[in-house]
């Protein structure tokens, strides 16, 4: 059992030893607090308890469009772990939250041991390729009514909150859409009472009705982001006396 109930998925799945050398330091997110920024050294891993932060590419006409969403299902700053040393995109919280930071060293070396923390990096990093691609599906494929009805309810699953703020040209960003258009999506869940808009604050009135208007990528990244821990990674690798005939002494080889 952890001595702290944590939030966070994979610091759940994780034992107290390993989350020990992690040396986790508590962080408060404050709206637009950045995470990351292209170019910027990556020096730590953030633990997302509660709140969401989006990650974001930024164009040379200074607009941004969402293309990743972090929240207290996975680690922002995964890629560190692999071998990057400067960020490629902006991170930053669109609502605020606490969580955990762990030094990039300290994370480097539990996932060189190649243990649980890895196994449960790498299956998070395949859980954001699945969102990505899910995601770049939906853009080309469903109308932005079902797109933001998704995007909603993702956001709501993050923050564990059906209340939020969030502005119209902050969503036209997220959305890679005009705001005039964003506008016209919200108006129709609006009229359906599915939410409510009122000076910036967007709140959800009818989570199930919003669900059936969303589209059925909202599902797929839901489930993904919310099982990848529990996913089977294979047959575990066993040591066995194996027999390797080159003229010399038994070794000992793995297999599966």
């Amino acid at each position: 059992m952890h001595t702290i109930a944590y939030k966070n998925s994979l610091l759940r799945t994780l034992d107290d030893e390993i989350v020990a050398r992690l040396r986790l330091q508590p962080v408060s997110f404050e709206l637009s607090h950045e995470l990351e920024f292209p170019g910027r050294s990556i020096e730590h891993l953030f633990f997302v308890e509660e709140g969401m932060a989006s990650m974001t590419t930024t164009f040379e006409d200074g607009s941004q469009v969402e293309v990743g969403m972090f929240g207290y299902e996975g680690v922002v700053g995964v890629s560190a772990l692999m071998g990057t040393k400067r960020s490629l995109n902006r991170i930053y919280t669109q609502i605020a939250g606490y969580g955990y930071s762990s030094p990039v060293e300290a994370a480097r070396l539990e996932f060189q041991l190649g243990g649980s923390f890895q196994s449960l990096a790498l299956r998070y990093v395949q859980t954001q390729l699945i969102q990505a691609t899910q995601s770049a599906g939906c853009n080309a494929k469903h109308q932005l009514d079902q797109r933001l009805a998704r995007w909603l309810l993702l956001c709501a699953d993050r923050a564990h909150s059906n209340t939020f703020k969030m502005s119209h040209e902050f969503l036209a960003d997220m959305l890679g859409s005009s705001r005039p258009t964003v506008s016209l999506a919200a108006e129709i869940l609006k009229q359906a009472k599915l939410i409510e808009y009122r000076r910036g604050t967007i709140r959800i009135l009818d989570v199930p009705g919003l669900e059936l208007k969303a589209c059925e990528c909202y599902r797929v990244i839901k489930d993904h982001l919310d099982n990848y821990t529990e996913f089977d990674s294979g047959i575990p690798v066993r040591s066995i006396p194996v027999i390797v005939n080159n003229g010399r002494r038994p070794i000992v080889a793995s297999t599966n």
